[in-house]
């Protein structure tokens, strides 16, 4: 007597099906008629169950030839049947016969109809066991095989194989089988095969712990012959589901907005800031006091006021020698964690020796406290009388304060302490506080250096090489090495900058003279402030160039100045000009969040809003482990120039910030990135690092206009040691349209500026100035209060994407095989169209060809309908979530560790030289093939010149003879004929074909190259 254990784990990104956004599933399992069930798991989409359920086998080898029938159902609590929502169906010849060799394996939930709306996945252990304990014995092949006979007698499988490049993964293979007599619907059994039963290999130390499975579709087509078995390419594995998003049903007014309940509520906060839950505070606004008395012997008063609720308490400045202080500082306590009913603000003496003296307080009852919704006024602040600690009103003075309830909507929520941050100091409060920035509006600077008059050397004897270098900031650049060394050199080089308002820096130009290797001596100096360039707005004239003076680099400045102008000097022909019609690159444009020109004169007006809310993260991982502490995260979203920080939550791995942030936006076909950040200056001298958690990002063009979209996105970061997800972000995104024929009309447009493509920047000065708009934007941001670290701004715009990786260009290669595929696809099915695999496909085209061969005016309008049909097609299975980082694509999740360690090597590499030379013949190797690929390309590319060039007489003499008689033959045959002779020649049978190359293929082979003329 044996027994079956299937373990249910888990399910995930479940379909919503009780009509609130969410479903309350349970999992029937059917063996052997026997059924039982899970436990229910109310509102969930992705419940855990970790149930075993347990059924009677007999004897095990029976198990075989059984099948068990997962399905999950939603719970309707009303005697009613469960909704659907998806079943598995697994052959019980698959099943491990010891729990030891069960692992849990993600099986995706199949349809019951043709209609039926499934998604997710569910998580099956399942294993077989005597009663007893003891491992089963497996049955010897030769019974086995008979067994097998048998079946294929009754059964007539049809197998996928799909083989996974690692041995100890399993492949996942899809099974149709049909009764030969009765008709019975389609079913897809799932069939486990061990890729190498013999022995376990252990998976290599640079894959993931949870790698994806190998699998294949299952499909109708004619089976192989009984014993064969048809191999297919093996189709991508599907992405880690810990990667991929989750959809989320938060109670957001934004998703009420329909409800009767909403519209009678009337709820002003959920109206205005309804993209995020609300979240209640007890505000306590601290203005000031008066006539407090004197407590110490000096005869001052060092007053600070103490708020109190609870274990809670908030600090404000002490302010020396004060009687009547002046704070004006605003506390907040979350609701959720109130611990009293009482609030206790006192006043104290700041006292550095002795304890600190009671000069009085005020107990506020909260149950008295107003509620105050925006956009109502603030609320007045009111005195209260000091009271001594027996809570008698005493000649103490009087404190001046504000206490209501509010929401995250409350203007006083963004500067206000809060008891989240009970433990953060004075001086770093604010680096917790939610703040909005700006990037500096960038443009760019233009120089063409011209040519220079009178240079003097210091030896006289020789003509000067000359060189200028011109500074901008910190930005250097130089031109070339005049053509001839005289004392009038000339260049005509352009040189290009980055600068940013206000124009506060100075150009310097020096003109030097290069003595030797490493050796220039200045000839003359220019000083130009950049509030001085003038500025030019698009494509107008460019300013006329004007004559420099050059300043001799033995007097300064002021002494040069000082002189005459008619005292002769060295001069230098510039022309300078701020570019305000150029959109100043600081991101790639492959996922750039602003387009718009520097000036404000050529921008066009929006044409949408764009609303975020960070509602919430969960599963962080403890980024302060070390420290005894946990993680302090805070988040930053960049959309164009606009920049948003939350406040930083202590100690949370759950945090939820439930704050909503609102862009214009003029291009849907721009991202927004938001970041998850490790606050590093919380109680420290601010030297640390703040840690990246990680990064989303999201296009608005694949967004659905006025729809909200809500889901938890994974937080992936690649680090040294291989990916790792830090937890889960959740965000509520909605784009709004206001103008629909705007927006329609912006996809025709250019996507950059006029300017760049009637003057288009150089290639080679690209990235160079995208550094630069970086590295000035980083410097700027920093130096806001609080300061947004220059870490995080370089994290944020990827400062490093331009470096060399090798995982990239295996992505990149990735990604145009795939491309590639679909071209591969379109040439598999013609050569099956030409060698009869499906007779009825094939004779189908023919005749589709012959109706467009003799009516050629329906080949454009055949071709799209075709590709509109497509589309109609595709709509049902368009994506229904936004795109996110998938560590599929990027080749994060199985890339090698050397490969991880030479993308995060610094720039030049500090690795030893052994290591920097078995990289380089890496790279020798990978470049090598390359060589060979382009070289390739270049044979097939000079035999079709070698047609008519002579270099091979007698073939070109063939060509042109051949040519002449198809010039002549084409011109007295109708065009048509000549179609339908050569598309019937093209589909003819496989029986007239024959093996060997055709004769123009054998043509073409023969030709030259200039291969053979290679060294």
């Amino acid at each position: 007597m044996s027994k079956l254990v299937v373990d249910i784990v888990d399910a995930s990104d479940l379909m919503p099906k009780d009509g609130q956004g969410s479903a309350s599933p349970f999992v029937e399992v059917e063996f052997d008629d026997q059924r039982q069930r899970t436990q229910t798991r109310f509102k969930d989409l992705n419940p855990q169950w970790n149930e075993k359920l347990v059924f009677n086998v007999g004897d095990f080898r029976r198990l075989t030839n059984k099948t068990i029938d997962v399905t999950v159902y939603d719970d309707r609590r009303d005697n009613q049947p469960g909704k659907f929502l998806g079943r598995v169906k697994i052959s019980g010849a698959v099943v491990p016969l010891s729990e030891s060799e069960a692992d849990v394996q993600r099986y995706p939930l199949d349809k019951r109809g043709l209609f039926s709306h499934i998604k997710g996945d569910i998580a099956l252990r399942i294993y077989a066991a005597p009663i007893d304990g003891s491992d089963l014995i497996p049955p010897p092949p030769e019974e086995f095989a008979e067994k097998e006979t048998k079946e294929e007698k009754q059964f007539e499988p049809q197998e996928f194989h799909n083989h996974n490049q690692n041995q100890n993964s399993f492949e996942e293979v899809y099974v149709e089988t049909m009764k030969p007599k009765k008709k019975e619907k389609e079913t897809r059994t799932f069939h486990s095969i061990g890729a190498e039963p013999a022995f376990e290999a252990k998976p290599p130390s640079h894959l993931p712990p949870n790698q994806p499975e190998f699998r294949s579709d299952s499909m109708r087509a004619p089976g192989p012959p009984p014993g064969a078995v048809m191999h297919q390419m093996p189709l991508p594995p599907r992405q880690n589901p810990e990667f991929q998003l989750i959809e989320t049903s938060p109670p957001l007014a934004a998703r009420r907005r329909q409800s009767y309940y909403y519209r009678s509520s009337g709820d002003k906060t959920s109206s205005t800031y309804d993209l995020v839950e609300q979240m209640h505070y007890l505000y306590v606004s601290v203005v000031k006091a008066r006539d407090l008395p004197v407590m110490d012997v000096s005869g001052s008063l060092d007053p600070y006021v103490e708020v109190k609720l609870g274990n809670y308490k908030g600090l404000t400045k002490h302010l020396e020698k004060n009687q009547n202080p002046i704070w004006k500082q605003i506390f907040a306590f979350s609701k959720e964690r109130l611990q009293s009913n009482l609030l206790e603000v006192t006043v104290k003496d700041k006292d550095l020796i002795t304890k600190d003296d009671f000069v009085g307080r005020v107990m506020i009852d909260l149950t008295e406290v107003p509620l105050r919704v925006p956009p109502d006024s603030p609320l007045a602040p009111q005195w209260y009388r000091l009271e001594d600690k027996k809570g008698m009103k005493t000649n103490r003075g009087e404190v001046m304060l504000a206490v209501w309830m509010g929401t995250q909507a409350d203007e006083s929520f963004p500067d206000a302490w809060h008891s989240d941050a009970h433990r953060v100091i004075h001086s770093n409060l604010s680096n917790t506080r939610s703040k909005v920035y700006f990037s500096p509006k960038l443009y760019y600077l233009r120089i063409h250096v011209m040519e220079a008059q009178d240079l003097v050397p210091s030896d006289k004897g020789r003509a000067p090489d000359a060189i200028v270098k011109i500074q901008a900031g910190n930005q250097m650049r130089a031109t070339r090495t005049s053509n001839m060394r005289t004392m009038s050199p000339q260049w005509g080089d352009e040189l290009m900058f980055v600068v940013s308002e206000p124009f506060e820096d100075m150009v310097i130009v020096s003109v030097d003279d290069r003595i030797g290797p490493g050796k220039d001596e200045i000839l003359g100096r220019l000083f130009i402030p950049v509030r001085d360039v003038p500025v030019r707005q698009e494509t107008g004239k460019m300013p006329d160039p004007r004559w420099f003076n050059l300043q001799r680099h033995s007097m300064s400045m002021e002494e040069e100045t000082e002189k005459k102008k008619e005292k002769f000097s060295s001069k230098i022909l510039l022309r300078l000009c701020i570019e305000a019609g150029y959109h100043v690159l600081d991101e790639s444009t492959h996922f750039s969040s602003d387009l718009q020109p520097s000036s404000k004169h050529l921008r066009k007006p929006s044409i949408g809003l764009l609303e975020l809310g960070i509602l919430s993260a969960r599963n962080l991982m403890p980024m302060k482990a070390k420290d005894g502490r946990m993680t302090d995260p805070y988040c930053v979203a960049k959309y164009g120039n606009k920049w948003v920080r939350t406040r930083t939550l202590l100690d949370a791995l759950a945090p939820r910030w439930n704050e909503q942030y609102t862009w214009e936006v003029h291009d849907p076909c721009t991202v927004i990135t938001i970041g998850v950040f490790d606050n590093g200056q919380i109680n420290d001298g601010g030297d640390s690092r703040d840690q990246r958690i990680g990064k989303v990002r999201v296009r608005l063009s694949t967004l659905e206009t006025d729809r909200v979209y809500t889901h938890y996105y994974p937080l992936l970061v690649l680090t040294p040691g291989g990916l790792k997800k830090n937890g889960e972000l959740q965000l509520a995104l909605r784009y709004t349209c206001t103008s629909f024929v705007n927006m329609m009309a912006q996809y025709g447009r250019p996507l950059l500026p006029k300017m760049h493509y009637v003057q288009p920047i150089p290639v080679r000065h690209i990235d160079l100035l995208r550094h630069q708009a970086m590295q000035i934007v980083a410097t700027r941001l920093s130096r806001s209060e609080p300061p947004l670290r220059r870490e995080v701004v370089e994290y944020m715009l990827d400062v490093d994407y331009h470096m060399f990786s090798l995982r990239r260009s295996k992505a990149n290669f990735s990604r145009i095989m795939s491309l590639l595929s679909s071209i591969t696809l379109v040439c598999k099915w013609f050569n099956d169209i030409c060698t009869w695999r499906n007779p009825i496909t094939t004779c189908l085209v023919h005749v589709l060809f012959l109706i467009l061969v003799c009516y050629p005016e329906l080949i454009l309008p055949t071709i799209f309908l075709y590709l509109f049909v497509i589309g109609m097609w595709n709509y049902r299975y368009r994506p229904r979530h936004p795109p996110h980082m998938d560590a599929r694509v990027s080749q994060a999740d199985n890339a090698h560790p050397d490969e991880l360690d030479e993308e995060f090597d610094t720039f030049p590499t500090s690795r030893p030289a052994d290591i920097v030379r078995m990289r380089y013949d890496r790279l020798r190797s990978v470049g090598g093939r390359v060589q060979t690929v382009v070289g390739d390309l270049a044979t097939q590319g000079e035999r079709i010149q070698a047609l008519l060039s002579w270099r091979d007489p007698r073939a070109t003499a063939l060509f042109i003879v051949f040519s002449l008689i198809w010039a002549v033959f084409i011109y007295i045959t109708p065009f048509q004929v000549i179609a339908i002779l050569l598309g019937l020649f093209m589909l003819r049978h496989p029986r007239f074909r024959s093996r060997m190359p055709s004769v123009p293929a054998n043509f073409f082979k023969r030709l030259p190259a200039k291969s053979d003329m290679l060294l």
